[in-house]
């Protein structure tokens, strides 16, 4: 296990690499830094002066990856890429275009993203997997028809419409909870109570129809006949053995999805007011910003690979017969 976890560590380092280099040439790739400098200080009639100001006090005066009027290893320290990018690998972070640190950004948004994501994933993941297992408990019946009727409708629509559609109706029309913005302390309930009700419903369709597949599939097999066989009442198969081997695929989406919480959610976020991470990077993608963007993709694809090496260590918890060699 120490082994395989080791190899994924390394893997996980080279594709970092490869996310950091594809990002970057594709960013400068789009825009070039005069463009950039364009964009931030606003309209095409910029002057020269202001632009060559811009790109120097930020570090974009420099060739992209080979310096050729430097000396030795300055060839390639001496570049945008090194002094920009390089020290991603290291999570440092640098600092916007703007001029704000954007690891201390992290740091301040990172509490009201994670406020947001763990009770919508918890309760989301409890309300879902109750629910499947209800609709497959009276499998066959009208309950079970309407239910994935409910679920394929549900998945049809569009997250935005439960966003617009729940401020509408618990803050403008019933005013029981704000329409948007973000505060601490307890009336932090009263702020995050609609964005997690809304994303509850708005994940219960496709996951609820995903998990009663899986349950399923299971009931159908030969060690739940054997245990229906035994006397075991259906309630005692669903919830003991059926659920219980059906945790490896959950585990695949829950477990590797674990680390990706940290980010919060783009479109929650800047609807609702929540200043996390998620509105941090759209804004960041509003205003050009580059080095926010480059920065957030790269700390993605970290938790990400994070979150695949939890869920393969996570399989030989949920099922002793899985073994990595």
């Amino acid at each position: 296990m120490i082994g395989y976890v080791l190899r994924r560590l390394l893997y996980g380092v080279l594709i970092l690499i490869g996310v950091n280099l594809f990002t970057f040439t594709l960013f400068f790739a789009v825009n070039t830094p005069d463009d950039m400098a364009r964009l931030a200080i606003g309209g095409q009639r910029v002057s020269a002066d202001a632009i060559t100001k811009w790109k120097v006090e930020r570090g974009y005066d420099k060739p992209l990856f080979l310096n050729t009027q430097a000396q030795g290893s300055q060839k390639y320290t001496d570049t945008i890429f090194y002094q920009r990018s390089v020290p991603l690998l290291t999570f440092d972070f640098g600092s916007s275009d703007g001029g704000r640190d954007i690891g201390r950004e992290i740091k301040e948004r990172m509490g009201p993203s994670l406020a947001l994501a763990l009770p919508t994933f918890v309760l989301g993941l409890i309300v879902s997997v109750a629910f499947s297992l209800m609709l497959v408990f009276f499998r066959t019946t009208r309950l079970d028809f309407w239910g994935v009727v409910l679920c394929v409708v549900m998945l049809s629509i569009s997250g935005l419409f439960y966003i617009i559609a729940g401020q509408w109706l618990f803050s403008k029309l019933l005013r029981l909870v704000p329409y948007s913005g973000f505060s601490g302390g307890w009336d932090i309930v009263k702020f995050l109570a609609l964005p997690i009700l809304v994303a509850i419903i708005s994940r219960l369709g496709p996951e609820s129809r995903f998990y009663r597949s899986l349950f399923l599939e299971e009931i159908g097999k030969d060690y739940v006949r054997t245990a229906r066989a035994k006397g075991l009442s259906e309630r005692v198969v669903l919830f003991r053995h059926v659920l219980r081997n059906a945790m490896l695929p959950i585990l695949t989406g829950t477990v590797s999805a674990l680390p990706l919480l940290f980010m919060g959610s783009l479109i929650a976020e800047s609807f609702f007011g929540i200043p996390g991470l998620g509105s941090y990077t759209m804004d960041a993608i509003s205003s050009q910003d580059f080095s926010v963007v480059r920065a957030m993709v790269f700390l993605g694809a970290a938790l990400y690979i994070v979150g695949l090496i939890m869920a393969d260590i996570s399989y030989t918890l949920a099922d002793p017969r899985v073994r990595f060699e």
